[in-house]
């Protein structure tokens, strides 16, 4: 498998088009999603969302963890763990934001953070929930974040974060390769080839989830062909 493919099957597993185009562009399957839908697409009954974030770890770390949930103000404690992972479901706007599907009302992503990402990644979660949920446009969220992070009320990422997206039941972008297991690791910006990323057979991706686009965070990835019951993704 060459990098071009290689870079086609990253953007797959965290939920990216394969190709990313400006917001409301024609999709292949003629879906788009040029703005927001109703509040009520996005959200989840409350046990259902706490079941499928705690399926994105094996149950012998979700069973611990916290579990956050989405609500009309923002994401809310539903859980209260003790081993400091935080379990939740994103939404599509954890996406570029020119990414197609950045407002996709089906995508429902169930991640759990370990604690150094629990204390530096999931605040971007939060924040750009609750500007979504405020009305807010995309210039005006990617202007907000740069002057959280300018202002250091955002935290700057903690060495060793990442998270696990083993979840059988997640859907993490349209057509038919909506879903696979990974783990996700958050470093600062760096070239990819620090990692061995996207090179052929490396299990390796440097995927464009945030990239600077304004986080000043790289996102690799590595597929665990497993979910997270341990069963074998085929």
């Amino acid at each position: 498998m060459n990098g071009k493919k290689l870079a086609v099957v990253a953007s797959l597993i965290c939920g990216l088009a394969s190709s990313l185009g400006t917001p409301g562009r024609a999709r292949n399957d003629n879906t788009s999603y040029p703005k927001m839908g109703p509040l009520g697409q996005y959200l989840m009954d409350r046990d259902a969302e706490i079941a499928l974030a705690r399926s994105a770890a094996p149950e012998s770390i979700s069973r611990d963890a916290t579990v956050a949930v989405l609500g009309r103000q923002g994401y809310e404690t539903a859980v209260q763990g003790k081993n400091g992972f935080v379990c939740a479901v994103e939404r599509a706007w954890m996406n570029l934001f020119d990414n197609r599907e950045f407002w996709n009302p089906k995508v429902r992503a169930a991640i759990c953070f370990n604690p150094p990402a629990a204390r530096s990644v999931l605040p971007i979660t939060y924040l750009r929930a609750r500007m979504v949920l405020c009305g807010l446009s995309k210039a005006q969220m990617i202007a907000e974040l740069k002057a959280a992070y300018s202002k250091g009320e955002l935290p700057s990422l903690e060495p060793g974060s990442m998270a696990y997206m083993m979840s059988k039941q997640s859907y993490l972008r349209d057509g038919s390769s909506h879903n696979m297991a990974h783990l996700m690791f958050y470093t600062p910006l760096m070239d990819g080839a620090n990692w061995g990323a996207d090179l052929p057979k490396s299990p390796v991706f440097l995927v464009p989830l945030f990239q600077g686009a304004p986080e000043p965070i790289d996102v690799f990835i590595i597929p665990t062909r497993k979910w997270s019951d341990g069963t074998a993704q085929r």
